[in-house]
C-alpha cells in the first residue's frame, strides 16, 4: 500500500492514557508503519483513570474488534459491558411518557456498556510503544513538528502529537467556544450493585438500554455494567446546590431500590469545542478537543473521528499538501462537535414533566443561546445551517427517499425518534 505521508510520521507522540489516548496509541500501533518509526505512549500515572462507566455509539464495536484481533464477545467479556441498543428517556419532553431513542437498525444495531479503565487496560495490551511516565508540561508546534516539554526530563521533538490530556480548567474566548446552550456543568457519580446478571462465561447478550431520568435538577444516567452498575446526576451548580442534588439522587436510588451505593466523584466540566483541535502537528483529541455532558454518549464516537481523520489525511496525503489540509480538517472536526452539540442541546428545548428552576433554566434562557453561539461568522463553520436543515425536514409532512440519509453528527433517524418522543414541533 502507498501512503505519501508515511516518511513525515517517523516520530509520534500520545499524551495521556484515558480512553482518547488508548485510542490513538492502539490505531496508530495498528498503522504498522514498521522501521523507523517510534511511537511515544506519555502519561502521568499520578493521574488515574476514573471508571465510571460509559456508553458508547455502534461503531465502537467494530473498531475495537480491529484495534485488539479479538472476537466480539471476548471484547465485551474483558470490557465487563454490555449491549447498548439505545437510550430510554424517562420523563423528558412534552409528551409526558417514556420512550427510546434506538440504534439503527432498530433492535439489531448495538454499542457497548463498558468500563473506561477497562477498555484502556485492554488496548494498551495490543499497543506498540515506548511508555514514558511524565508529567507534560507544554505543546508547542515547531518547524516540521511539534515539541512536548516534560517535568524533570528534557523536551523532544515529535512529527505529531496526539494531546489527550482532558479537558481545560478555564475557557478562553480566543481558544475555546463555549456551547453553553447545554444547561449542564456538573456531574455526581456513584456506582452501585449489578443488575445485570452475567452468564457463566461472563457474557450478557440480553439488550440493555442506558437510561436517562429526568430529575428536578437536570437528569440522571443509569448504565449496566455485569460487575456493577453506574449512576449519575447531571445538573448545573450555579442553579441547584449539590446538597439538593446529593438528596434527590438518595430519592431516586432508594426509588429505584439501591440500598447500597459507592460515592465516586463530583466533577465539574465545561461544555466547549476547541478553536484549534488540529494545527498540522497538534491534534488535540476527545476531551481536550471538545466536551459535552454525556447524555447522548457522544465522547468515545468523537474521539474516534478526530483520530481516524488526522491519521488518514497524514498518511494518504502528500507532505507538501499539509500546510493547505490542516484548516479543511479543523473546520470539518469543528463543524462535527458543534453538530453533536446541538443536538444534545436540542433535547432541553421541550422541557420535562418537571416545573422546576433548573428546567425553566434550560429552556428558557439556555437553549436560546445556540444562535450566537454556533453564528457562522463566529465558528467559521455551517453546524447550524446543517441542524436548521434537520429540523426543517422533520417538520415536512413527508420527507423525500433522497435525504433519507441526511446527517447532521448523526442520522436523521435518531433526529426523528428523539423529535416525536420529546413531542417537539417546528423548534428552531
Amino acid at each position: 500500500m502507498i501512503r505519501p505521508g508515511a516518511e513525515s510520521l517517523r516520530k509520534i507522540a500520545v499524551i495521556g492514557q484515558g480512553t482518547a489516548g488508548s485510542l490513538a496509541a492502539a490505531s496508530v500501533t495498528g498503522l504498522h508503519l514498521g522501521d523507523g518509526h517510534e511511537l511515544h505512549h506519555i502519561y502521568d500515572s499520578r493521574i488515574p483513570v476514573i471508571g465510571v462507566g460509559e456508553g458508547s455509539w455502534p461503531s465502537l464495536v467494530q473498531e475495537l474488534r480491529k484495534l485488539t484481533s479479538l472476537p466480539h464477545e471476548t471484547v465485551q467479556q474483558r470490557l465487563k459491558g454490555t449491549r447498548k441498543y439505545g437510550v430510554i428517556f424517562e420523563g423528558w419532553g412534552r409528551r409526558d411518557r417514556d420512550f427510546t431513542h434506538y440504534f439503527t437498525p432498530q433492535q439489531v444495531g448495538y454499542a457497548y456498556h463498558l468500563s473506561a479503565d477497562l477498555m484502556a487496560d485492554l488496548l494498551r495490551e495490543g499497543t506498540c510503544a515506548r511508555h514514558i511516565d511524565a508529567k507534560v508540561l507544554d505543546i508547542t508546534r515547531v518547524e516540521g513538528g511539534a515539541r512536548v516539554e516534560f517535568e524533570d526530563r528534557a523536551p523532544d521533538r515529535y512529527d505529531l502529537v496526539f494531546d489527550a490530556r482532558g479537558f481545560p480548567k478555564e475557557l478562553h474566548p480566543d481558544r475555546h467556544i463555549d456551547i453553553a446552550f447545554i444547561p449542564t456543568n456538573t456531574a455526581v457519580i456513584r456506582r452501585g450493585p449489578a443488575i445485570i446478571e452475567a452468564e457463566r462465561d461472563g457474557l450478557v447478550l440480553q439488550h440493555t438500554y442506558t437510561r436517562a431520568v429526568a430529575r428536578p435538577h437536570g437528569w440522571i444516567f443509569v448504565i449496566p455494567l455485569t460487575v456493577h452498575t453506574s449512576y449519575g446526576y447531571i445538573f448545573n451548580r450555579d442553579v441547584s446546590s449539590l446538597a439538593e442534588v446529593e438528596s434527590d439522587f438518595d430519592a431516586f436510588l432508594e426509588t429505584d431500590g439501591v440500598s447500597e451505593f459507592e460515592q465516586r466523584a463530583v466533577i465539574p466540566f465545561p461544555n466547549f469545542v476547541h478553536r484549534q483541535i488540529y494545527d498540522g502537528a497538534v491534534a488535540r483529541i476527545g476531551n481536550a478537543a471538545a466536551f459535552m455532558e454525556p447524555l447522548e454518549a457522544t465522547a468515545i464516537v468523537s474521539a474516534q473521528l478526530q483520530i481516524g481523520m488526522v491519521l488518514q489525511t497524514r498518511l494518504n496525503r502528500p507532505p507538501e499538501h499539509l500546510e493547505r489540509d490542516t484548516p479543511v480538517v479543523n473546520r470539518f472536526l469543528i463543524n462535527n462537535m458543534l453538530c453533536y452539540g446541538l443536538f444534545v442541546g436540542w433535547h432541553y428545548s421541550c422541557g420535562s414533566k418537571y416545573d422546576s428552576d433548573f428546567w425553566r433554566y434550560a429552556c428558557e434562557h439556555a437553549w436560546p443561546r445556540h444562535r450566537k453561539a454556533t453564528d457562522p461568522g463566529s465558528v467559521d463553520c455551517a453546524a447550524l445551517s446543517k441542524f436548521d436543515e434537520m429540523i426543517e425536514l422533520l417538520n415536512r409532512p413527508v420527507i423525500d427517499k433522497t435525504d433519507w440519509d441526511r446527517m447532521c453528527a448523526v442520522p436523521l433517524t435518531s433526529y426523528a425518534q428523539m423529535s416525536q418522543g420529546l413531542g417537539c414541533q417546528a423548534l428552531q
